[in-house]
């Protein structure tokens, strides 16, 4: 709450606030520093909401920035004349006066703020401009004043939305003060158990426009103003005549206990702006309003009056000079209470809303640390997965390259064997071969014919031989010194580039929540709604919702779909049902959400379908009251499905004239419907004439049994779809039951009547238990 009780342009709490025309607060002592002077002939802007009374100023001559600046307080001890701030400059300070000129920008033509400081909040003040030498502050500040009421208006721009407001003759006291704000801000200050200056807390109050050191004792504090003057400068700065002549002039308060002095320091602790020039915070102010207890506002158009009305079309509390002599005369008014208590319940109403999202915001806070602890914990996982699994990739190309390895151990093994069994088997040839040559050398350089001849065939034969031997290829390496293998690394050495995340698949949605205040049954019924938990980030393509058959059995689905609100009909009678739903998206199906238990209605309420029924039957009483518009039969069904249980409804014969037939009983939703009921294989009824009645199926008549109807009889059906019976009472006279067994399915309420009949429909009946038995008469 501490930043809605801060001062947008100096930072610190509010002191003396007063409500801007754009409803934003600003401090007194503050808004004097923003506020700056537009020459007449250059103001852009039109005049602000507050409108002037006669001041009596002379022309030309710009309002003063509030009645302080009259007096000197919004300069903080001016001397001089006692109308210094209305263009009387301070003694000897003329000179010094026309250099503040500059920083007053009524030479510029500018309403901005520069030249200027910035406060904390970043909004520019005025500059504070030192005194000349040989001049008092005080001095320098009357004629600041001075300058800065001269042939100028001043207008105010609030710091928060840049709308800027001119200033009528009251200058900023005419706006009004938020005293509710100051009594927030004191008890904020005395709940934080505020202390700064407390020990400095005066034993008396002090004046606060003296320039003496210390301060004169205050003698007199000014309602209006709400400033304590001394005497002295009562008299100089506070005359009773002018504009001060109304204003109230009490005696001034004791000095608040050091708690309330500690709470009421505010001022002194924070400090005044640094353009503030000299701006004092009512400290002895503040101690007005500290132990005595707030006083009420007073009206600043009539100062002497309390409110006691609200101005409806202003949106500001009015008093009832307001409504005799102001401009609120012809306003719209309503009392002041009233619209203070309205005001409230608006406010609270609005801060219902507020609330709930406040807490809907504190439960996102807490989903989001816990997502922040989740990441904590993910991005540890992940990290020991993705090391996991780059080791694994480690292992996976070791026990490859081990592999590759053998490989090239196994080649390297073949091809030395293969040269090695080579230069064996070519050093045995050679050695066998020279071997020959030189034993043939020496048996020709015998010099025996016959001995020659007797071994010459022989060797002749041994070297052909030996030379076959040497065949082409022979001398060539059976292996190469080349390793024929190559390594493909260059596929992996792309994938291992490659190697990055791929986007993770959305999860599944979690489970829906269901809507209980928004789930309800009415007769055979049953509405649904459920919505996803807040902040769920997985997508919802849709929901699947599962309904039991109302005797504790297989769910079953009775919906598909992106709506979350869903109404099931056709359901059985006193039954009850469990629900639950599911949502699903591409990633898969959810869990399902908790189960819901629905009661349906214990007996049936219905009417006549004017949907269903021939386009000659003729509807009233809210559809329950039946006739036609032909002389034939036609055939209308009700509202309600019947598929299990015991159900009874009665039917009031309004009008019975010329003895028709109608028939009364149950149907298919296909039955035929421009004849009776009955002549068809989709219904089941009883017609029945003056005197005695039938049963008729298939446009079979069985059972007659005495008893007709007449004007204002009653004829109750009762449909047992458990004993599969169906059962006709004639003014509660049973008309004897009849079975039709082996017939499953759903039948509807059925009554087929001509132009001479009307008939009403009562339902929401139990069933009757001391019915009359029937009166058989023969087929």
């Amino acid at each position: 709450m501490e930043e809605e009780l801060k001062c947008p342009v100096c930072g610190s709490l509010f002191r003396e606030p007063i409500i801007l025309p754009c409803s934003h607060n600003v401090c007194l002592p503050c808004a004097r520093t923003i506020a700056v002077q537009t020459p007449d002939g250059e103001q852009h802007l039109p005049q602000p909401l507050l409108h002037s009374r006669g001041s009596g100023l002379p022309a030309g001559a710009a309002p003063p920035l509030d009645h302080d600046a009259a007096a000197g307080p919004a300069c903080s001890g001016a001397s001089g004349s006692a109308a210094g701030g209305l263009g009387g400059g301070a003694g000897g300070g003329g000179d010094h006066a026309d250099k503040l000129s500059l920083y007053s920008e009524t030479d510029s033509g500018y309403g901005s703020y520069t030249p200027s400081l910035k406060s904390p909040n970043g909004v520019r003040v005025l500059p504070m401009v030192p005194a000349p030498p040989g001049s008092s502050a005080a001095a320098a500040r009357g004629a600041a004043c001075s300058s800065l009421s001269s042939s100028s208006s001043s207008s105010i721009t609030c710091p928060q939305c840049h709308r800027s407001a001119s200033l009528d003759h009251r200058g900023l006291r005419g706006f009004q003060r938020n005293r509710l704000l100051e009594a927030i801000v004191q008890r904020y200050q005395q709940g934080r158990g505020a202390v700064h200056g407390a020990s400095a807390a005066p034993a008396v109050a002090i004046c606060q426009l003296c320039d003496r050191t210390p301060p004169e004792p205050a003698a007199t504090l000014c309602e209006q103003c709400d400033v304590l003057y001394c005497a002295a400068c009562q008299l100089k700065c506070h005359p009773s005549r002018g504009p001060f002549a109304k204003h109230r002039l009490v005696q001034p308060p004791p000095p608040p206990a050091p708690a309330e002095a500690a709470s009421a320091s505010p001022g002194a602790a924070q400090g005044a702006p640094s353009g503030g020039g000299g701006c004092k915070s009512p400290g002895g102010a503040g101690a007005a309003g500290g132990s005595s207890g707030r006083k009420f506002p007073t009206c600043p158009e009539h100062e002497m009056e309390n409110y006691s009305m609200y101005c409806v079309s202003c949106r500001t509390p009015v008093c009832y000079l307001c409504l005799e002599e102001g401009r609120h005369g012809k306003h719209e008014v309503k009392p002041l209470g009233a619209m203070w208590k309205q005001h409230k319940a608006q406010l609270s109403q609005a801060l219902n809303g507020v609330s709930d999202k406040a807490k809907e915001a504190k439960e996102f806070l807490v989903q989001l640390k816990n997502i922040l602890q989740q990441i904590q914990e993910n991005g540890l996982d992940y990290e020991a997965c993705l090391v996991a699994q780059c080791d694994a990739l480690v292992d996976a190309l070791t026990r490859q390259k081990a592999k590759l390895l053998t490989k090239v151990t196994k080649e390297r093994e073949h091809k030395l064997k293969m040269v090695w069994d080579q230069i064996n088997h070519c050093t045995l040839k050679l050695r066998q071969s020279t071997g020959l040559m030189e034993y043939c050398l020496e048996v020709i350089k015998e010099n025996d014919p016959s001995g020659f001849l007797q071994i010459s065939d022989a060797l002749i034969k041994r070297v052909q031989v030996s030379q076959e031997q040497w065949v082409k290829g022979a001398l060539e390496p059976k292996v190469s010194a080349e390793f024929d293998l190559t390594l493909d690394s260059e596929p992996l050495l792309q994938a291992i580039h490659q190697l990055d995340f791929i986007q993770m698949k959305c999860r599944v949605p979690p489970s829906p929540l269901l809507q209980l205040e928004k789930c309800c049954t009415h007769n055979n019924s049953v509405t649904l709604a459920w919505r996803m938990p807040p902040f769920t980030h997985s997508p919802v393509d849709g929901y699947i919702l599962e309904l039991d058959d109302g005797d504790g059995g297989q769910f079953r689905e009775v919906y598909v779909g992106k709506e979350t609100l869903c109404t099931i009909d056709g359901l059985h009678f006193n039954s009850t049902y469990n629900a639950r739903v599911k949502a699903f998206n591409s990633s898969g199906v959810g869990p399902y959400s908790k189960t819901v238990v629905l009661q349906t209605s214990d007996v049936a309420w219905f009417t006549f379908d004017p949907n269903s029924g021939h386009r000659d039957i003729i509807l009233s009483n809210d559809n329950q009251t039946a006739t036609c518009s032909s002389y034939d039969d036609r055939v209308v069904l009700g509202t309600a499905a019947f598929s299990k249980g015991v159900h009874y409804w009665e039917l009031h014969v309004d009008r019975y004239d010329n003895h028709p037939d109608p028939a009364f009983g149950v149907a298919r939703a296909s039955v035929v419907k421009d004849m009776m009921l009955g002549k068809d294989d989709k219904a089941w009824a009883m017609y029945v004439d003056n005197n005695r009645s039938w049963f008729m199926h298939c446009n079979s008549h069985t059972n007659r049994t005495e008893g007709g109807v007449c004007k204002g009889a009653t004829v109750g059906v009762l449909l047992d779809l458990n004993k599969h019976t169906l059962t006709f009472f004639i003014n509660g006279q049973q008309q004897g039951p009849t079975a039709f067994s082996h017939v499953d399915g759903v039948f509807m309420p059925a009554l087929s009547l001509n132009r001479n009949v009307q008939v009403t429909l009562h339902t929401g009946l139990e069933v009757p238990t001391n019915l009359g038995r029937p009166k058989l008469s023969g087929h």
